[in-house]
């Protein structure tokens, strides 16, 4: 499948005063007060180095537009107070899909980046005849829900495992997609829902999410480890992720740790992904006599301990800790987030496990951060990331450069996490 670029630059956002920058200008206005509202123009104009007439007349566009709302005046100081501004909840939405090789998320987020609406189902058929009318009805189904419908959506973003377009890694196995590999998933996409579609990996979607809702919030530089039901990495550097030339950095599910190890549907043996992921868990459960396809299953292994459990808890920290080292080495991160599928207590023993870690450049005895975290938006992270697409590609240059004084999960989505069908 063909994967659809969606960087964003991570320097400050600013402006450019000619009026043929117009659209750009509009893009970096609407980034400040996202950033920083409420606010009023004169710090606006500081802040994205345009004039203040060109703020005002930008300013007042937007408003018109219904992207912003004013949020009354503030005292500072003599003189008449400014007038604030904030991005309008209700001026726009983005849907976010996730397609698992399990199941299909589906988040609608409005323009402040609350959570308003999801959907689970879980999936049987993954092939693109089958899947391609399935996303376009569960699109159309969260717009018309009770929360759905306060907002036009401005576009959708998806994410698929990967990798792409990659001899004998894509559409193979039970990680993956099969059929998908030569198609335009995009351009099918936006056909078959009539809105914009922005396609990205899972796992680097998913740091997007961490970033933006997360344990990320409040770092620049970090590394993702996301289960889904194989194994990934999102890179975010200097605030923006990170994707490689082809849309495939960080797949660490196909490093090989095991020499002569379990095969692998990619035609390699000993892939960490056959170790250390859900799938991984569910083989292993499995063979045991256990059925832990349901979240609340899985959940109540945690809880009581299971020995088997356990024993995957130990083998697979005992995998994921060298890769934990060599991330360091590689990215020298603040820190390195787990997140996506698990139970978030199974992501808590999954690093309580990996101690000691193994010596690398993040071993500093000052640290702020402990070099393992766990993740703060369960399974919605990659769905949540997906949702932030559109605005990443179409209204905001650096819409990824996430507020830093937030560092809570938003409530919306705390509260409704749990609500996701099992």
């Amino acid at each position: 499948m063909r994967s659809a670029s969606s960087q964003a630059t991570g320097n400050a956002a600013i402006g450019s005063n000619p009026e043929r920058n117009r659209t750009h200008n509009r893009r970096v206005v609407l980034e400040t007060v996202w950033l920083h509202g409420p606010i009023g123009r004169a710090e606006i104009a500081r802040m994205a180095h345009l004039t203040a007439q060109a703020v005002s007349n930008i300013v007042d566009e937007l408003a018109a537009d219904g992207l912003l709302i004013r949020q009354g005046r503030r005292r500072a100081g003599r003189g008449q107070p400014p007038v604030q501004f904030a991005v309008n909840p209700d001026g726009g939405a983005t849907v976010g899909v996730e397609l698992a090789a399990d199941g299909l998320v589906t988040v609608l987020v409005d323009l402040a980046g609350q959570l308003r609406a999801q959907r689970r189902i879980k999936l049987t058929d993954t092939a693109p005849d089958s899947l391609v009318p399935l996303v376009a009805a569960e699109v159309a189904r969260i717009r018309e829900m009770p929360d759905g419908g306060v907002a036009p959506v401005l576009g959708v973003g998806v994410v698929m495992p990967g990798p792409f377009e990659i001899e004998g890694l894509s559409s193979v196995g039970p990680t993956t997609l099969p059929g998908w590999s030569g198609i335009d998933a995009a351009t099918v996409l936006t056909a078959a829902t009539g809105l914009p579609v922005v396609v990205e990996n899972d796992a680097t979607a998913a740091a997007v999410g961490e970033r933006l809702h997360g344990a990320g919030k409040s770092l620049r530089d970090f590394c993702l480890v996301y289960f889904g039901v194989g194994l990934g990495l999102g890179i975010v550097s200097e605030g923006r992720p990170f994707r490689g030339a082809f849309g495939n950095a960080g797949e660490v599910g196909h490093v090989m740790v095991v020499p002569d190890g379990l095969p692998c549907p990619c035609g390699n043996r000993g892939c960490l992904e056959r170790y250390a992921s859900l799938h991984a868990l569910d083989e292993r459960l499995a063979a045991s006599g256990l059925d832990a396809g349901r979240r609340a299953d899985l959940d109540a292994l945690v809880r009581s301990g299971h020995p088997e459990l356990t024993a995957w808890t130990r083998d697979a920290a005992a995998k994921l800790a060298p890769m934990i080292a060599m991330l360091e080495n590689l990215f020298d991160p603040e820190s390195i987030i787990l997140g996506g599928s698990l139970p978030v207590a199974l992501l808590d023993a999954l690093i309580e496990a990996m101690h000691p870690l193994p010596i690398s450049v993040a071993s500093r005895r000052q640290r702020s951060l402990p070099r393992v975290l766990a993740g703060a938006t369960g399974r919605l992270t990659a769905a949540l990331g997906a949702a932030a697409l559109p605005l990443l590609e179409t209204l905001a240059p650096r819409l990824d450069r996430a507020r830093l004084s937030e560092t809570e999960v938003p409530p919306a989505i705390a509260e409704k996490e749990d609500t996701l069908a099992d």
